[in-house]
């Protein structure tokens, strides 16, 4: 297109000094453009890709390193089984709440800066909550560490598809390897580092804020220095870019949040009981916690693949049908031959659970600018996680009252149906500024 244009429309011959010196006056002009618009500078796109890494190992300590000490926890407060039980609810609750402020927080002080501040909740949170003394001061400290960690989970797809556009898939793959190697990390060493602390469990939740004061470091720099990366939107650009997305006016949307959810609801639920199916089922406490760790582990390579492999593919729909077939066949397992079969039935658990960084990634591909990733980012999260909350609660429910495993492993199965159909359709290929646009707003470019 450029060679015709040249060639119909005649330009005056230029000396070699003339053409010289217009090109450096125009890569000048370039250069003061790309400053002026916010171009991401090379150390800047550097730290935040570490900033990303070290917020996402952040993600999920909190909940395991307590999961691993609760018996200790509620010996140590005197807190009830009841409100011990209330307690493993408390983060998808938080998620939910918490995670609706993201987008305005953002559109507010910017990404960078909010999701600072979440780790700086984070760290303050997880070395508070062990000395508060009592059970309101506990679960008080508990949620200010859960609200940091909402807003970063609801923001970390807004960053990727701000500073890596191109590159969505393999750094969403990032981001979720690193937050399964956080998850795992914690849930296999807070006890041996409690042990080496000399047993007292309120040192072993506590050394986890070092994570998060470690992820402040490189995200306080770019919190101060907006204009090193891409321009984020404010108030006076929302209007142009979000403002006019109606989220819940998109079926798109509806299905990635109820994608989102069940899957979580199959996370949680793995997470909290799969080590008693198998313990019940014959299994070796050891062995069982070996086996928790197995499913757990899986997402660490699966993390970094999935989102590589689902951003090159147009509709994702495919993906969701494996990982659900997965589930499906593990839950079968689990239901008619859990000790026998345990390894196999945990490892085809743990590649079903990798519908979670495949989420994270539809999210980034499901919208086409920044500001409709934050909007369905916060719906589909915020809105996912409340739908997972009854999840756990219900399976303890039905083990209590039937006395076996057979009606909540058919629950599990049941649940991952829906899981596949509303996956398939999160999976295809469309963007909610098309489908949400408010009447006589014309989707953003």
């Amino acid at each position: 297109m450029g060679v015709m244009a040249s060639e119909e429309t005649p330009t005056p011959t230029m000396s070699p000094q003339a053409t010289t010196e217009t090109a450096i006056t125009s890569s000048a002009a370039s250069a003061a453009t790309e400053e002026k618009n916010g171009a991401p500078r090379a150390w800047a796109v550097r730290l935040v890709t570490v900033g990303i890494v070290l917020a996402a190992l952040n993600l999920r300590p909190a909940i395991t390193s307590l999961g691993a000490l609760l018996e200790e926890v509620r010996d140590g407060l005197g807190m009830s089984g009841s409100v011990a039980g209330l307690l493993t609810s408390v983060p998808p609750l938080c998620f939910a709440v918490f995670g609706v402020m993201a987008p305005r927080l953002a559109r507010r002080f910017g990404a960078s800066a909010v999701v600072c501040a979440g780790m700086a909740a984070i760290a303050t949170g997880l070395i508070v909550r062990p000395y508060a003394g009592n059970t309101a001061g506990f679960l008080a400290a508990s949620a200010l560490a859960l609200m940091g960690i909402a807003v970063s989970n609801v923001l970390m797809p807004v960053i990727v598809k701000r500073w890596f556009p191109d590159r969505v898939g393999s750094m969403t793959g990032l981001y979720s390897m690193a937050l399964a190697m956080g998850t795992s990390l914690a849930a296999a060493a807070t006890v041996p580092v409690t042990d080496a602390l000399g047993g007292n469990w309120q040192s072993g939740l506590a050394v986890w804020a070092a994570l998060g004061v470690a992820a402040v470091l490189p995200w306080a720099p770019l919190a101060r220095a907006r204009s090193a990366g891409p321009a984020e939107p404010t108030r006076s650009t929302a209007a142009g870019q979000g403002d006019g997305l109606r989220i819940t006016r998109s079926r798109t949307a509806w299905a990635l949040a109820v994608f989102f959810g069940l899957q979580a609801t199959a996370a949680y639920i793995t997470m909290g009981w799969m080590a008693q199916i198998f313990r019940d089922a014959g299994v070796s406490a050891s062995t069982a916690g070996v086996l928790l760790a197995v499913t757990m582990s899986m997402g660490i390579p699966l993390a970094f693949v999935i989102p590589r492999v689902a951003a090159r593919l147009p509709r994702q729909g495919p993906i969701v049908i494996v990982l659900g077939v997965c589930g499906l066949a593990g839950y079968a397992g689990l239901y008619f031959a859990p000790a026998s079969g345990a390894w196999a039935w945990a490892i085809l658990l743990g590649v079903s659970n990798c519908a979670f960084p495949l989420a994270l990634t539809m999210v980034g591909m499901r919208a086409r600018t920044g500001a409709g990733v934050a909007k369905l980012s916060a719906f589909a999260q915020s809105t996912g996680y409340l739908i997972s909350i009854p999840g756990p609660l219900l399976v303890g429910v039905l083990y209590q009252s039937s006395g076996g495993w057979g009606v909540p492993i058919a629950l599990m199965a049941a649940l991952m149906v829906p899981q596949i159909v509303v996956g398939v359709l999160a999976g295809r290929d469309r963007t909610v500024e098309d489908e949400a646009a408010a009447p006589g707003t014309a989707p953003a470019s």
